[in-house]
């Protein structure tokens, strides 16, 4: 066995030994190479399992945390998902590769232009970034089947709820940024709102407007 394919089921065995065992997430998360969405010597440190900066104050989460969150999440076949929060554009190409369309957004146009060179470059041709304020979402695309959000909220933005169809989960840290968050799983129902607590994270808050870098 190569030392490539050595570390890659190195790098999943640790996914699973973290509680992550949904095939599909596992499968997404074997193919696509989180050294394409790093820089310099982070690179060298694509599988280990730490948050690593990106630029912009941002980071690249650590892998379990996005295994974790995209199991909680379900995405199926059919599914259009929003992402707020692209950062670095990793979790975004895991979703690609399990729903029909992702939509992700972040505050910072570098960010944003980074991640879809990664994209063209990996032929991930169902991801549209925006930059754009991702507090309001994408109204004029919604209803989204998933909604994840990459960064904290105080509580889940009612505006993006908003967005979410009818049996549709939304996946959010929740918490103030210099307290435990909470990953929580919201499901809407016909009659409200289904809350699951997850685990406690920690995340970059969720700030409005857009970034100047």
């Amino acid at each position: 066995m190569n030392v490539a394919a050595d570390i890659k089921m190195q790098f999943l065995f640790h996914l699973r030994s973290k509680g992550v065992m949904d095939t599909r997430v596992l499968t997404a998360m074997e193919h696509i190479d989180r050294a394409a969405f790093l820089k310099g010597l982070f690179r060298d440190r694509a599988y280990e399992d730490v948050p690593l900066a990106i630029g912009c104050g941002q980071t690249i989460s650590q892998p379990s945390i996005v295994a974790i969150m995209t199991e909680a999440l379900d995405v199926q076949p059919r599914h259009k998902v929003l992402e707020i929060g692209t950062g670095s554009g990793y979790q975004a190409a895991i979703l690609s590769r399990l729903g029909r369309r992702v939509y992700t957004v972040d505050r910072f146009k570098r960010l944003v232009s980074e991640a879809e060179e990664v994209f063209k470059a990996l032929n991930l041709t169902n991801i549209t970034a925006v930059t754009a304020d991702g507090s309001h979402g994408l109204p004029e695309q919604s209803p989204f089947d998933r909604i994840l959000l990459t960064a904290a909220a105080e509580d889940p933005p009612s505006t993006l709820l908003a967005q979410l169809r009818i049996g549709g989960i939304m996946v959010l840290p929740v918490g103030q940024s210099d307290a435990v968050q909470r990953l929580i799983r919201v499901t809407k129902t016909e009659t409200g709102y289904d809350y699951e607590e997850l685990r406690t994270v920690r995340f970059v808050p969720l700030l409005e407007g857009i970034g100047q870098d």
